[in-house]
């Protein structure tokens, strides 16, 4: 039996700039925040958390720079792409503590312009940098590895990609609107063998925001119900220099939430996963059981993946791979349009019918040495 949500998502915004060259981080921030209230219908002065990946010096500045009078909960916790996914659970823990009522969760950032958060460098970095070890070359890696034990082909992977410019070619503000073929993802020039141009994410400016609320405030908003039912986070650690390539915290975090919410990946009417690169959706699909492991490129052939018809429609805003990836921290936007989809406000085209169940997943810092994941599970709701 599925629990009863306790803590809702009643409000989100994406911020449609893609290449934003005049306006400021701190006004890209209030358009967001201003777009995330409108869509709720609520105030800066009902809000009492606030969620954001940056600095306490930055957040406390943030904040102010936003009117936030009432806030009584913080939090600033950076896990890469997995942050805004994490961010779903914390924000609901201090809902059912009672510590809040009304959690913003918010992101944006210009790295087309230079101006994002960067994770400082671990201890290892001076290590690894030494013998040419790149975040691409890592997951280049770990598609290799995948690549050797089981079969899969770059022609696996570029049905991911084929999928997301699908999508993206519904998104009037993704970066790449063009649909692709899988031989025009096979003829892009080679980044880091296996991994072409094409399987790698785009870099956009922007963000996007949602709101976490308790009962009472999601029932008086008259929106759709979009509750938080499961929920797992863990990290991947480099094993003294012996992981399984392959392995990612997905096949830990996915049994962990899929528990939680009493349902098996069968359930799942749409899926939202961080992808940076090809490769990553593939890893991650295997690991959160929607296919056994090895079986990922097999299992994303031939459209499986297309909304609203394949086997498993994902990423239906066209992703990180098509639409955009603000901050390097793809969680955010991945959670807004599992939210989308689950009020029935996604693309037309793309709607997946009676979407009642979605599993949002994200991913940070590098599958190929050492990641964070994260796993939430959400439901509509009546």
């Amino acid at each position: 039996m599925r629990p009863r949500s306790s803590a809702y998502i009643a409000g989100i915004y994406e911020h449609p700039g893609r290449s934003i060259e005049t306006d400021s981080l701190a006004t890209v921030y209030l358009d967001i925040v201003a777009g995330v209230l409108a869509d709720a219908g609520l105030t800066i002065d009902d809000v009492d958390g606030f969620h954001t990946s940056m600095t306490p010096g930055s957040m406390v500045s943030l904040a102010d720079t936003l009117g936030l009078r009432n806030a009584r909960h913080f939090d600033g916790t950076d896990l890469g792409g997995a942050t805004y996914v994490s961010s779903i659970a914390t924000a609901a823990r201090a809902i059912q503590a009672g510590d809040a009522s009304i959690v913003l969760v918010v992101m944006a950032g210009l790295p087309r312009r230079g101006m994002f958060n960067r994770a400082a460098p671990g201890p290892h970095a001076i290590y690894e940098q030494a013998h040419g070890s790149t975040l691409v070359a890592q997951y280049a890696l770990a598609a290799r590895r995948h690549m050797a034990m089981h079969g899969t082909t770059r022609e696996d992977l570029a049905h991911i990609k084929v999928a997301s410019s699908y999508h993206a070619s519904f998104n009037p503000h993704a970066m790449l609107q063009q649909r692709v073929t899988i031989e025009e993802v096979l003829e892009q020039p080679p980044i880091a063998e296996p991994l072409h141009r094409m399987d790698c994410c785009v870099v956009s400016d922007g963000g996007g925001a949602f709101l976490v609320v308790n009962e009472e405030v999601a029932r008086s908003l008259g929106r759709p119900l979009v509750g938080i039912i499961g929920h797992g986070e863990t990290t991947r650690n480099w094993s003294n220099g012996r992981p399984d390539l392959t392995l990612t915290g997905a096949a830990e975090t996915g049994p962990r939430a899929f528990a939680e919410a009493g349902i098996t990946p069968s359930d799942v009417d749409y899926a939202s996963i961080y992808d940076s690169f090809t490769v990553t959706v593939l890893l991650t699909l295997e690991d959160l059981g929607f296919c056994a492991k090895g079986d990922g490129g097999r299992f994303v052939r031939d459209g499986a993946l297309m909304s609203p018809n394949g086997v498993l429609p994902l990423n239906t805003d066209g992703g990180g791979l098509s639409n955009n990836h603000p901050d390097m921290r793809g969680g955010m936007i991945r959670t807004i349009e599992a939210v989308r989809q689950l009020r029935g406000d996604a693309h037309p085209e793309l709607q997946v019918p009676s979407c009642e169940l979605a599993v949002v997943h994200g991913s940070g810092f590098s599958l190929g040495s050492r990641a964070m994941s994260a796993t939430s599970v959400l439901v509509r709701e009546s």
